[in-house]
């Protein structure tokens, strides 16, 4: 089975072929790339001007043709360089999954500007936080946000803002209908391949999140990777007999699931699906039976989203009795799909077909990918790396290369790897090292070269998806006056993955409890990130000799049942 896989790989990659790999020098390190993808996302987005007719975006109620959505994005295009917005300037998208956040994507990075991906789930604080940090020209936001900015906006005055389904007009925000009403032709601008697309936001070790600077090269060779791991599916799916040569494979059609400012649903299930002529379906927010209606509704070829979504798919009472034969594929990313989820999906789902990727921000999306026979075979691993990167298995103490099927910290370079991070050159010099990004992963590596990320090097929680890292909650709570000592730590969760834990040591006398202490945090973190798990010990936290917190030991010492 992996003799054909590695076959119908170098069949794929060869010179000539569609995913010929090259090597190009940037920023004064020879990578991998695509020789023919795309020079930027101006350039992919151009070329779905062909699918004008067709369904592109769907919210409730609402229809989009892709001919629609350029005219849109056109208008908004020229309005912002009437605004001034240069190539190389930024722009800042904070909303929920509404139509009109792809809309602005496109139509911010065909001019050569840089998206400012607002976290929907933050408040004020992190909002202002973000905006100080990147400085957009313009922010284009809904109603909630523009609430959760708050007292906050005096200190931004210097934005202009643009309103997105504001019941009401707002006096210093310009209507969003006002701005897609104009110039419907493109403007014609140059855009270097490896300046930045995108700023997304990656919660940060010090506590304060660090904006990932994702390049046009780097979001474009993420869809080519997709494209790849896609065309290797039907050349095996061909030699199997399971699917002809001739066979057109049906217009793809993704239910959006996640947040548009990740990665995952904004670069692998918007990006790759708009390439190629298919249909996005909006959610106002997750419910599996909802999901299911639209599956039903609108043909949905593809579901990706954290792997709790497609546990909550094939375990609804509905789901039975809902039509799901369109559905192509269904996993996750975000997270690792659990080995018995793998083998439900192949197994509940006729038409279905397991499948995941791995992957950062810090990587404009996915590292590796799996699906099919092969995932179902290996379901521990999330495949191989993709053909643009170099991988390598390091001693993360000593950096030197560890043997096959040891564990060490996963490296990689090539095309995808982000540019750095904004403003923070020593962040960008620790992560970043002669073109190898340190993943902050343990990871093995088979004799297939398929890959199994074992362990977490990062002092992080991954809770359904999104990163919460530590030291920004323990920030938090430690502005409490009643806290001596605290520490944040995963505690495993069915449902998410993981939930926030933490153990408190409150100075003599104090008597702070677990919601004085969740409501303090809520002023300054986004709801997902405030602890659902206290314990309050009764003795300083356990120490290293070098004064770190014991966390492992701490935590296997601590009882659920106990906690707060």
């Amino acid at each position: 089975m992996y003799q054909d896989y590695r076959a119908a790989w170098t069949q794929l990659t060869a010179p000539g072929a569609d995913f010929e790999v090259v090597t190009t020098n940037v920023r004064g390190v020879d990578i991998r790339t695509y020789a023919n993808a795309p020079g930027s996302l101006r350039d992919l987005w151009l070329s779905t001007a062909q699918f004008a007719d067709r369904d592109y975006l769907v919210y409730n109620d609402e229809r989009l043709t892709y001919g629609e959505a350029h005219q849109r994005v056109a208008s908004l295009a020229n309005w912002l360089i009437d605004q001034g917005v240069e190539p190389g300037d930024r722009v800042a998208i904070a909303m929920r999954n509404y139509p009109e956040w792809m809309q602005a994507y496109w139509a911010i990075t065909s001019v050569g500007a840089a998206v400012v991906g607002m976290n929907a789930w933050w408040i004020g604080p992190e909002m202002l936080y973000a905006l100080e940090d990147s400085t957009p020209k313009v922010l284009i936001l809904d109603k909630e946000r523009l609430d959760q900015l708050g007292e906050h906006r005096a200190n931004v005055s210097d934005i202009k803002l643009v309103g997105v389904r504001f019941p009401e007009a707002e006096i210093g925000v310009t209507p969003w209908t006002d701005v897609v009403s104009g110039d419907t032709q493109q403007p014609m601008v140059d855009i270097d391949t490896d300046s930045d697309a995108c700023i997304f936001y990656t919660s940060g070790t010090t506590g304060r999140p660090k904006g990932a600077q994702l390049t046009h090269r780097g979001c474009v060779s993420n869809v080519w990777s997709m494209l790849f791991s896609a065309g290797l599916q039907k050349i095996l799916g061909i030699q199997k007999g399971l699917i002809s040569a001739d066979d057109e494979p049906p217009i793809g059609c993704a239910l959006v699931t996640t947040p548009l400012f990740h990665v995952t649903a904004n670069n692998c299930a918007a990006q790759g699906t708009t390439l190629g002529g298919g249909k996005l379906v909006h959610m106002y927010k997750w419910e599996a039976g909802e999901a299911l209606k639209l599956i039903e509704r609108e043909r949905i070829t593809a579901v990706s989203g954290v792997p709790v979504m497609a546990r909550e798919i094939i375990s609804h009472p509905d789901f039975a009795k809902t039509d799901t034969s369109s559905l192509m594929t269904l996993g996750g990313g975000g997270a690792q799909l659990q080995p018995d989820l793998v083998g439900k999906i192949d197994q509940q789902v006729a038409t279905a077909r397991p499948n995941t990727g791995y992957g950062m921000t810090e990587t404009c999306g996915i590292i590796t990918s799996i699906s099919g026979d092969h995932f179902v075979d290996k379901p521990a691993s999330c495949g191989p790396a993709m053909p643009a990167y170099e991988s390598k298995i390091v001693n993360p103490d000593t950096g030197e290369e560890m043997p096959e099927g040891e564990p060490g910290e996963l490296w990689v370079r090539g095309a995808h790897v982000i540019r750095g991070y904004l403003n923070r050159e020593e962040a960008t010099a620790e992560t970043i090292i002669d073109g190898w990004l340190r993943t902050g992963d343990m990871a093995r590596k088979d004799e297939d070269d398929f890959l199994y990320i074992v362990d977490r090097i990062k002092d992080m929680v991954l809770r359904g998806g999104e990163n919460i890292y530590c030291a920004e909650v323990e920030s938090a709570i430690f502005d409490h006056d009643d806290v001596a000592e605290c520490t944040v730590f995963g505690v495993p969760d069915d449902r998410l993955g993981e939930e926030v834990g933490i153990a408190v040591f409150l100075k003599p006398g104090a008597a702070a409890t677990a919601d004085t202490l969740r409501e303090h945090c809520a002023t300054q973190l986004a709801k997902f990130k405030v602890p659902r798990y206290f314990w309050f010990v009764e003795e300083a936290l356990p120490r290293n000799a070098s004064g770190k917190f014991l966390k492992r030991e701490l935590r296997e010492s601590l009882d659920i049942s106990n906690a707060h």
